[in-house]
């Protein structure tokens, strides 16, 4: 946890990319986006794991996270026996980013306010007499 606005700051200009500072994703969910995005066809869970080369825990985990956040989209597939599964496919990369730049714009205003509201309480304070030297 950063103790200070500056050293959030300098943190949060450490991290690799957006999918990492805007939602504090993990390398393994990158992963899997930038899987998703390279393929044509929609994915099931276990077909990412071979892909990725991890535990279908680990896949289900990235997949859920990239749900969680917006970045992908869940299809289900109906069997024609009846039954289903269910396949992830990436969402449109202008909606994400327009959302990203909302999410931006937001934050943003609301410092903005929090900043204002700092200088409205402080400088409203009588200021503090100084203690005279003697």
């Amino acid at each position: 946890m950063a103790n200070s606005m500056g050293e959030m700051l300098r943190q949060d200009m450490e991290c690799e990319g957006l999918l990492e500072c805007f939602h504090d994703l993990k390398g393994i969910d990158k992963e899997v986006f930038r899987l998703l995005n390279e393929t044509d066809q929609p994915m099931t869970v276990d077909e990412i794991a071979d892909r990725i080369e991890r535990e279908r825990s680990t896949a289900y985990r990235a997949v859920q996270r990239l749900l969680q956040v917006g970045f992908i989209q869940k299809e289900q597939i109906n069997y024609e026996q009846g039954g289903y599964y269910h396949v992830y496919r990436p969402r449109d990369a202008d909606e994400i980013t327009q959302e990203m730049q909302r999410m931006l714009n937001d934050w943003y205003a609301k410092m903005g306010q929090l900043i204002g509201e700092f200088g409205k309480k402080y400088a409203e304070t009588p200021e503090r007499s100084t203690p005279v030297e003697s």
